[in-house]
């Protein structure tokens, strides 16, 4: 008897002793902490009794998707241990790294860590592991892929889309034969992909895309016969698709997409168009005017693929969101409640393109405006803030904006912003395509968001008269008496010719058929806005007189050019300003909002810029507060330069500004650039050069065959394009920079400088190590190229913008002959130099001194030749 209580006390004393231990041995418990402390998980703890992860402390949830927890398995050893064969910590936005510490568990079999916000590289002790599973997507992970990692030849799924890794796809993805799922979308990784892919003959689910690296084949993927999705975009991949591919019997395709309508009868014709995409109709006040946006909020579900409205206009949408496992997608419309009361608040998405058409238009030029706001992505610290939308925009079937990025362009999540083109109709329809290349993220803030993104959609023409719906042009005239008809063109035509005769004028062939649209203010509204023109809102003084910041009574803040009255600039001359710049819409133009004309009273009406001009930004006394780095001078340098293709060559009217420099280029206030005072000069689409009386411009930045023989071309704004580079660059102004070595300007230093192939003494030192190296010596090369003493050397502007965006490359031209303090560049500033030298000495009167920053030759008041001042 005693002997059985014995035993019995035994087994008890066993049993509590056992109950004290871990179910998980105590040094895995211990590892799996030091895991999660590393990642930044510290708000958990593993429990190794239950096989739980204890929360410590409250964590925010930001989303249902989140995932905390490990996964036992008791089973796998022939003691009663458990051990951790799976940890699981995603969209917790996990601020920390990865732990090699994963090597200390032998039984561990899948990891995933996506969608958190861990930093540094993989560590390459993970490759001692016998993981099947790893899945880091959605992090900011850098680095090489490192070479263990081909040691884990039991791997099966391998996720690392959405981070910043860097080096090409390793080639020991041979090792993995048991792979099924491989995922590489934006990773940062580099191709071309490895040929011996092909031995992955077990890949069902093969996903890369946004690659650099050189052209490449179709990757072998004839052995991988049980492929059901594959996706391989923007890899660099050219050539035919191979036979194999279509028979893949398990890989998805797209469904057939619906026609579009053809033959569309036009009983009436219209000129305005304002959508708000993916909202109800809204009212909406502009500048002078109550306009109603037409909603399209009801479009959805299979409509959502064609629609057309009663009102002559419709939107397409093709494609299907991946990875959402909706087949048949209703998820066409984003909203936000922060922008409730605009049209920004709901935006329209599409998969792969958006279409949006007006037809029944009347022919013409139109003005279009495209709205945009970021509605899907988060600015914060989180995995949300991770996600990057960019796609193509077309307007008329012609490229108009590649890989637009709404969070760079409106600088930042939830910001609008306007992106304004101009679109020729010819046919009576206008087609607007916003379409998806496969570029950026698809899974943040979950899955399946990507695509093109539009909040609304404004179209106006550019032209007064417009039908506005009523009926064709032939069917109004049937009600017209044919005798009075031709009697009234008889007197106006009388009266026309008699207004020509007594005004000694002819009609410029710039117009012909052109009829120009400009908003008309009251001298009433104006003087509320500036508070009667009060030296408190004087910002300025143009070449024409003072310039007010005025605030309009809708809020709108403008910049009002008042005109003096000993400017030269008559009526004709400024209705032919008016009309050149109502015309010329670019971003990278000053838009001008209207005009005034009221007795004496002759005023325009322009955008304000809160930055004022490159010039202060980068010369002025407190050019400090707005330090420039270098991407931001590369963005205004290549902003200037599609500013003046526009001008140049994508323009009906073809102008020569003659006057390009760094006062002339205004910042708004996100420092994009706009170009001011390109109305003085224009060049006709018949006479591409011609020879000018008046010479207008700045010493420094003239070319040479402008300067001293009046020749112009638009090859005179390529000069002074090159020179405005060499100062973006430098950061000195080239009339007041005197380099060293009997050097006339920084041009000339430069021109020195291109002998020895030194271009990084030109370098801005205020930019320090911060500068990109390869976009600076692209710009200088540019620069080199542009201010080449010969106009025939110069490039056209839009190949220069191809330059800079590093689409086509900069051709060696080698350093010109002559010498080059001999050059006749650079004669006009010797001359400046010596005659201010002169004038000093002598004390000249500053009224008869010379001019420091304008240069006549002709008897014109020098007034006239001063840039339009907009700030």
């Amino acid at each position: 008897m005693e002997i059985t209580k014995a035993i019995l006390l035994c087994l008890n004393l066993l049993m509590v002793l056992r109950s004290t231990e871990s179910v998980v041995p105590q040094q895995e418990v211990v590892d799996v902490n030091n895991i999660l402390v590393t990642m930044g998980a510290t708000n958990w703890r593993f429990n190794g009794d239950t096989c739980n992860l204890d929360l410590i402390s409250e964590v925010p949830t930001l989303t249902q998707e989140a995932n905390a927890s490990i996964g036992c398995d008791c089973n796998s050893s022939n003691n009663s241990d458990c051990h951790v064969v799976r940890i699981t910590m995603k969209f917790y936005s996990l601020p920390g790294v990865l732990s090699p510490e994963l090597m200390k568990l032998p039984y561990l079999k899948s990891i995933d860590f996506a969608y958190n916000y861990l930093n540094g590289t993989i560590p390459p002790e993970w490759g001692m592991t016998q993981l099947q599973e790893i899945s880091v997507l959605g992090n900011r992970l850098t680095g090489k892929i490192p070479p263990e990692l081909g040691n884990i030849i039991t791997l099966t799924k391998l996720r690392v889309n959405d981070n910043n890794f860097s080096g090409p796809i390793p080639d020991f993805i041979q090792n993995w034969r048991q792979l099924t799922r491989l995922e590489m979308v934006g990773s940062g990784l580099e191709g071309p992909i490895p040929s011996n892919i092909s031995l992955l003959e077990d890949l069902t689910d093969l996903r890369i895309s946004d690659m650099a690296g050189s052209m490449q084949r179709f990757p072998p993927l004839n052995n991988a016969s049980g492929l059901i999705r594959l996706v391989l975009r923007n890899c660099n991949i050219s050539g035919e698709l191979p036979a194999y591919v279509w028979m893949f019997r398990e890989l998805e395709m797209l469904q057939d997409i619906l026609a579009c309508t053809k033959d569309i009868k036009c009983p009436r014709y219209g000129c305005p168009l304002h959508v708000n995409s993916g909202g109800d109709d809204m009212k909406v006040k502009e500048i002078n005017e109550d306009v109603v946006y037409e909603g399209d909020a009801n479009v959805d579900g299979v409509a959502s693929r064609l629609y057309i409205s009663n009102r002559n206009w419709g939107l397409s949408s093709t494609g299907d969101f991946m990875d959402d496992n909706i087949f048949q997608n209703t998820r066409y419309i984003a909203t936000s409640t922060n922008l409730s009361s605009s049209v920004y608040a709901t935006a329209r998405l599409s998969p792969l393109s958006l279409v949006y058409f007006a037809h029944c238009l009347e022919n013409g030029e139109y003005d279009v405006k495209l709205h945009f706001a970021e509605l899907q992505f988060t600015n914060d610290t989180t995995y949300r803030s991770l996600g990057r939308r960019i796609f193509d925009i077309y307007i008329q079937g012609q490229l108009v904006k590649k890989n637009f990025n709404i969070e760079d362009e409106s600088h930042g999540i939830g910001n609008p912003v306007v992106v304004p083109f101009n679109a020729s109709v010819t046919n009576n329809i206008l087609e607007i395509r916003f379409y998806w290349a496969g570029k950026g993220t698809t899974r943040f803030p979950r899955r399946g968001v990507y695509g093109p993104l539009v909040s609304a959609v404004s179209v106006e023409p550019y032209f007064k008269t417009c039908t506005a719906g009523g009926k064709k042009k032939k069917i109004a005239y049937v009600g017209i008496s044919v005798g009075a008809s031709c009697f009234v063109l008889l007197v106006l035509a009388i009266i026309w010719w008699k207004c020509l005769l007594k005004h000694n004028k002819r009609k410029d062939k710039d117009y012909q058929g052109m009829e120009l649209r400009t908003i008309s203010f009251s001298l009433t509204q104006l003087k509320s806005a500036t508070h009667n023109f009060s030296a408190a809102n004087k910002i300025g003084e143009g070449g024409f007189g003072p310039v007010y910041k005025g605030t309009l009574s809708d809020g709108t803040v403008v910049a009002v050019k008042q005109l003096s009255s000993e400017s030269r600039q008559g009526n004709r001359e400024f209705l032919n300003e008016v009309g050149v710049i109502s015309c010329l819409q670019h971003p990278n133009l000053v838009k001008l909002h209207g005009c005034c004309i009221d007795a004496d009273h002759l005023m325009l009406v322009y955008e304000y810029l809160e930055n004022n001009s490159l010039s202060n930004a980068l010369f002025g006394l407190n050019h400090s507060e707005l330090m420039l780095d270098w991407p931001t001078r590369f963005k205004i340098c290549v902003g200037i330069a599609r500013g003046l293709a526009f001008l140049h060559e994508e323009s009906r009217l073809k102008i020569v500004h003659r006057d390009i420099k760094a006062t002339n280029v205004l910042l708004d206030k996100y420092l994009n650039p706009k170009i001011a005072d390109f109305g003085l000069a224009r060049l006709n689409e018949d006479d591409q050069t011609h020879v000018c009386t008046r010479v207008a411009g700045t010493i420094g930045y003239m070319a040479p065959e402008y300067a001293l023989w009046g020749f112009l071309s638009d090859k005179a704004d390529v000069y002074s394009f090159g020179v405005l580079a060499l100062e973006i660059v430098s950061g000195k102004n080239n009339t007041s920079y005197i380099p060293r070595d009997n050097c006339i300007c920084l041009l000339d230093w430069a021109c020195q400088l291109q002998k020895s192939k030194n271009y990084e003494e030109l370098f801005d030192e205020k930019l320090g190590s911060k500068i990109d190296k390869e976009e600076a010596m692209i710009m200088v090369k540019v620069a080199l190229l542009c201010t080449n003493g010969s106009p025939s050397i110069r490039p056209q502007m839009s190949e220069i913008v191809s330059m800079l965006e590093g689409r086509t490359c900069v051709p060696d031209i080698d350093p010109e002959a002559s010498g080059y303090t001999d050059d006749l560049r650079f004669k006009a500033m010797r001359d400046f130099r010596e005659d201010k030298y002169n004038n000093k000495n002598s004390q000249t009167h500053h009224a008869n001194s010379v001019h420091t920053d304008t240069l006549s030759l002709s008897s014109c008041d020098h007034s006239e030749m001063e840039p339009i001042d907009t700030r």
